[in-house]
């Protein structure tokens, strides 16, 4: 049963814009297509019968009413007050919890809470809750920073989790001082009267040190660290036993031209590039993948870890491979002038960059040269140093290829977000010295297309011969967050229809390339959009417009990549049923569960690692100014983002300007009720650093300059335009 569904349909009802529908009507405006639908049928049926869902007058479909006690999970604010998730949803959604009735709970805890009637307000009944039960604690190790006060030694926890401070005894037992980072296990847990109290097991550094911060993430984190004996002992015989001259039952493409374009500091190279002309003068384009599946018998030790791990984590400055390096950096890494073990994937397309055909080989490689994302660009504008004649060549036909790509799968639906990274420059001692955003150069795009190509090609393959896989999904916006996108990008002055396609979300980032609101709008698209994940459900990508999709082109790094390359090696080796019989024992579901779990986990940690080390860096610039875009916009102040760093900062209601500022979520701006002044997503403000909280992950800023005037001039400016758009639309 797809628990993806399941997801979907909770989801959709819990959202606050839900009107009762019938279960066709549901299923339509979740993009559920009619060869899924029974799927779809029975994810509902198991729900209704759980009680998660109800229908009700008139076969409507909704949540069910909120018990008088509910189980879920707490969540804390700093301010003592909190809200308690329900692990069983209803229409109600999340429980508030006023100040003094959390009965110790901190965040992440699963507790029972008992739900109290308030009254009336607009017509809707409203509830309060206490919690009476703390069923499970989430955690009771925490990471912070250790200081010393007159009521004794207290530790700051990091992040958002847990905001209490600890107190702590004895801690010259582990040589802890004062602002050292620290790992604390809870003895006691905060109450009314007392703070938490607990035992220092571990210290990690002096805190504000990259290599303290980067372990101290580690620990929050749960991120995998050494291998085991066993492991490191089946990675090392693996690789004295690698003899690619012995090899008989592979095809030998030593002699082509094949290169690998990877940022500069990879050491991990799993895929490289050929590209031919055939005799009916058509594209052959080669994309080669590291055989992480030959050096890696299933259910074997260290198949077993990487499964665990599910894939590498590349933090800031470092990485935590899901392979030994002897493997990751070594005997698969495609480096160049080393015969290596790859799949390969034959695309052959005419000159309009439509495919003619497939083919899958096990190849034996050579890679010619190793070449970086700025070396590839530089080439192509005719400038390359120490590049070889066939290779600029090679680049040179791999970018009209990869244009020809781009072109035709854009028409055909593929959308594409531009939302800039942040590259950290770093000094030698691991302190980041200054931020800038990150090398998007076409040869990145060229990459992308040719990956995507393979992995659809690979999971077109696996459809076909009906052999069941762990597919990279992305599920179909839903209705709801495509009819408030709408409202949204209205307030900026584009129109979209009630219930934007793939070719209104299109036109809608084409329009704002290169304008002030283009980074709030991006972002505004990415969160009205499900997040893509891994599942055994065949239900395509939206985002890529593509029917059939996985992971295949990354197996150094990705346990989903390496699932798929045996699938792959069965074919080759003419046993389809032995691949149908190994993807049914393996349990698919949970697999693709656990791997988008712990994929997350790795995006969590290298952002609020860099979120640290940013943090840290500006600690010592306070009062400087920072180029902003609005970003978020609240009750409480506006969030920004900085175009350089990349970091978010909030600049609280008061700071915003001696003014009653209030937030209109209709017209989603927040206005200054004396003045009329208007802060709006997407508006560009100069604002100075205040203040630096690193152990709370945050940054507070004020504008540079009195936003009397100066906005209330952009914001008639914005009026005036909307309007006009609103009359041609009419029109």
């Amino acid at each position: 049963m797809p628990q993806v569904f399941k997801e979907q349909i909770v989801k959709f009802l819990k959202h606050v814009d839900y009107e009762p529908m019938k279960l066709a009507q549901l299923a339509r405006a979740l993009g559920v297509s009619p060869d899924v639908y029974p799927q779809f049928k029975a994810a509902f049926d198991q729900l209704r019968r759980a009680g998660h869902v109800v229908i009700g007058a008139g076969n409507m479909v909704t949540l069910p009413s909120l018990p008088s006690q509910i189980t879920g999970t707490f969540r804390a604010n700093p301010k003592r007050f909190g809200f308690v998730t329900p692990l069983e949803p209803n229409r109600h959604g999340d429980l508030f919890i006023p100040p003094g009735d959390s009965a110790e709970a901190m965040t992440g805890d699963i507790v029972l809470a008992k739900v109290k009637r308030k009254g009336k307000r607009a017509g809707q009944i409203r509830y309060t809750g206490q919690v009476i039960e703390i069923l499970e604690r989430a955690q009771n190790k925490f990471v912070g920073t250790l200081r010393k006060y007159t009521e004794g030694w207290l530790v700051q926890p990091d992040g958002a989790s847990f905001f209490e401070l600890i107190a702590v005894d004895d801690v010259t037992a582990k040589n802890a001082r004062e602002k050292d980072k620290v790992v604390v296990e809870i003895l006691s847990y905060p109450t009314e009267k007392n703070l938490a109290r607990g035992v220092i097991v571990e210290v990690l550094g002096k805190s504000g040190r990259y290599d303290t911060e980067i372990e101290a993430i580690i620990r929050q984190y749960h991120l995998p660290r050494e291998f085991d004996a066993e492991c490191l002992e089946q990675a090392r015989k693996a690789a004295a036993q690698f003899n690619p001259e012995k090899t008989t039952d592979r095809e030998d493409i030593t002699d082509k031209v094949i290169i690998t374009i990877d940022p500069p500091d990879a050491k991990d190279f799993d895929d490289a590039i050929s590209l031919e002309k055939n005799s009916d003068d058509n594209w052959v384009l080669g994309v080669h993948i590291a055989d992480v599946s030959n050096f890696i018998p299933q259910d074997s030790s260290l198949d077993k870890e990487a499964q665990n791990r599910g894939n590498s984590a590349y933090l800031p400055g470092k990485t935590l491979p899901m392979l030994p390096e002897v493997l990751s950096n070594g005997i698969c890494s495609l480096q160049p002038g080393q015969k290596r073990f790859v799949k390969s994937v034959y695309l052959t397309y005419d000159r309009n960059g439509k495919i003619v055909s497939r083919r899958f080989a096990n190849s034996v490689m050579y890679s010619t040269q190793r070449l970086t994302y700025e070396q590839a660009d530089k080439t192509l504008k005719g400038r390359a140093k120490d590049v070889k004649p066939d290779v600029i060549e090679l680049l040179k036909d791999m970018e009209k290829l990869s244009r020809a790509i781009e072109k035709r799968r854009t028409e055909n639906g593929m959308i594409h977000l531009d939302l800039p990274e942040t590259e950290l420059v770093m000094d030698e001692s691991g302190q980041v010295v200054d931020a800038h955003p990150a090398d998007d150069s076409y040869p990145h795009t060229i990459i992308e297309m040719f990956m995507v190509e393979a992995n659809e090609a690979v999971a077109s393959l696996m459809d076909r011969l009906n052999v069941n896989f762990v597919r990279r999904i992305h599920p179909e916006p839903d209705a709801l967050n495509m009819r408030n996108l709408a409202k949204l990008v209205r307030t900026f002055g584009f129109h979209m229809p009630r219930t934007p396609d793939r070719k209104s979300i299109q036109d809608l980032l084409a329009s704002v390339q290169s304008s002030d609101c283009a980074l709030a709008v991006n972002i505004a698209v990415l969160r009205s959009l499900e997040k893509a994940q891994y599942a055994p459900l065949h239900i395509g990508h939206y985002a890529l417009a593509s029917t059939h999709y996985c992971h295949f082109t990354s197996p150094i790094r990705r346990y989903a990549d390496l699932l798929v390359h045996r699938l792959i090696d069965c074919y080759l080796q003419n046993r389809v049923d032995s691949a149908k019989q190994i993807s049914a024992a393996l349990g698919l579901t949970e697999i693709g569960k656990h791997i988008s779990f712990t994929e997350q986990r790795a995006e969590d940690a290298e952002k609020e690692l860099t979120t640290v080390l940013i943090l840290l860096m500006l600690s010592k610039r306070v009062g400087s100014e920072l180029d902003c875009v609005v970003t978020g916009l609240t009750g409480f102040g506006v969030f920004v983002q900085s175009r350089k760093f990349g970091i978010e900062g909030l600049i609280q209601s008061a700071d915003l300007g001696p003014d009653q500022w209030k937030f209109n979520q209709v017209a989603q701006c927040v206005i200054g009720q004396q003045s009329g002044c208007a802060v709006r997503l997407g508006q560009s403000l100069k604002v100075r650093i205040i203040s630096v909280n690193i152990p709370a992950r945050q940054l507070n800023v004020a504008p540079t300059e009195p936003l009397t005037g100066t906005i209330s001039q952009r914001h008639g400016k914005r009026r005036g335009k909307s309007k006009k758009q609103h009359q041609n639309t009419k029109r």
